[in-house]
């Protein structure tokens, strides 16, 4: 199985940045897409960003409205959130998520999560 450990969540100021690890264990996440999922209070876990295997496929939603980056160093087993420019409403917790899939945004193709790390944005 993988594991997944998310951190680098907080408190941040609208207009900030911050910067989620991800980090995997058991087994190399290459052959996996490679997910961040937020879920703010009575809001439905959502996607907000996918990066595939090799094929250069990558995801964002509209409302990221290219202020988030996803990336990742395979030889590390890390993936990265890079977020620019956060308002209020992007605070929630925030996973990553692996699916056994060339590419994918298919929610219920992500089988493996973390335990989520929360993200704050004050105004």
């Amino acid at each position: 199985q993988v594991q997944l450990v998310e951190s680098g969540g907080g408190l941040v100021q609208a207009g900030g940045s911050l910067r989620l690890p991800c980090v995997a264990s058991g087994r190399t996440f290459s052959g996996y897409t490679m997910g961040w999922f937020r879920q703010a209070p009575g809001k439905e876990r959502e996607l907000v960003a996918a990066r595939g295997v090799s094929d250069g496929g990558t995801y964002y939603p509209d409302f990221v409205e290219g202020r988030f980056t996803i990336s990742r160093d395979n030889a590390k087993n890390t993936v990265y959130l890079q977020m620019n420019s956060l308002k209020p409403d992007d605070t929630a917790v925030y996973y990553c998520a692996a699916a056994p899939a060339v590419f994918t945004t298919a929610r219920e193709r992500y089988y493996y999560w973390g335990q989520g790390t929360q993200v704050t944005v004050s105004s």
